[in-house]
């Protein structure tokens, strides 16, 4: 136990035979059970972990039937969690890239009551530069390019390095949302900080130090392809956050900025466009200063709602 509170690990592997031991090993004391999601995966992971299992009574073996991903495999992890009376579940991988060792740091603003879901931030680390470095530029772009559609899906325009998988959640937000409609592959922790606004769940962020195996795969994940199969989730999260959040649980008046910003930013830059082209290439008949008046009028407009509703959405994401 920690503080009085019942801890739980979810660790969700695949093809993780060679590291899954490591992480083991490295899980603390204040750790009272620890939920190893085998998602089919084809290596000998299983069996490392049903070995270490026997020294270890903490550690117990879930296996799926069926490959769902690593969200699904935390899924399967918060459920059992949940299910089995543990106040938080903590989240780390199955490579032995984040530190056990800054685990209460996670745990900490959970019991203290000052936030429902904690996650881990490597930009946050006193040593940034050394992170920067490690990381590649094109992952290093292809996360802050997820990170800014993350802000705006979401609501949480605080948070930074969204992609991160080293989390806490507590029990009260494990049972309060409706996981059977969530992503479950890769692109899933964004997906859950969708989900956690909606509910009006808070989130902070943690630093934590960068780990980058030497010989060993940093990331399963291609950045650019990523952010391209990633990124209509975020779209459809978007509006399905902000109808499920300021319109069926509540009501707030930026849903209509929003709207009104999708509507008259878009028509007004292609109504510009259009006066642009005939402008230039047709002698600019179509050309009339009513026009040029009203389409000025629905572009400034239009950014104006947009930045309105962000800065609503934003006080309503930190409450």
């Amino acid at each position: 136990m920690y503080r009085d509170k019942k801890i739980s690990l979810v660790i969700p592997a695949y093809n993780e035979e060679k590291l899954i031991l490591h992480t083991l090993e490295g899980v603390p004391a204040l750790i009272d059970k620890v939920y190893v999601v085998d998602d089919v995966s084809p290596d000998r992971q299983a069996q490392v972990v049903l070995e270490y299992a026997k020294k270890d009574p903490r550690v117990t073996l879930l296996r799926h039937t069926v490959n769902q991903g690593p969200g699904g495999g935390i899924i399967t992890g918060y459920r059992q969690s949940a299910a089995d009376g543990y106040d938080i579940a903590m989240v780390v991988g199955g490579d032995n890239q984040m530190q056990l060792s800054e685990a209460a740091q996670f745990l900490d603003p959970l019991i203290d009551g000052k936030a429902d879901y904690a996650k881990g931030n490597r930009f946050l680390d006193s040593k940034l530069e050394d992170t920067l470095a490690k990381m590649p530029r094109l992952r290093l772009f292809a996360n802050w390019l997820i990170t800014a559609l993350t802000k705006m899906a979401s609501g949480y325009y605080k948070t930074m390095d969204v992609v991160d998988g080293y989390t806490a959640i507590t029990k009260k937000a494990i049972e309060t949302i409706n996981w059977d409609k969530a992503w479950k592959g890769y692109g899933y922790p964004m997906d859950f900080l969708v989900r956690l606004n909606a509910y009006s769940l808070r989130l902070t962020d943690i630093p934590r130090t960068a780990v980058y195996l030497p010989g060993e795969r940093q990331s399963q994940i291609k950045g650019f392809n990523y952010a391209m199969k990633v990124s209509p989730m975020l779209v459809k999260n978007f509006f399905w956050r902000i109808n499920f959040k300021y319109m069926y649980r509540d009501f707030h008046p930026l849903v209509f900025f929003y709207y009104l910003a999708l509507l008259l930013l878009p028509a007004g830059l292609l109504a510009g466009l259009y006066l642009v082209y005939d402008k230039l290439l047709c002698g600019g008949y179509a050309v009339t200063a009513p026009r040029s008046i009203l389409v000025a009028l629905m572009i400034i407009s239009g950014t104006q709602f947009l930045l309105f509703a962000m800065l609503f959405d934003m006080e309503q994401g930190n409450k």
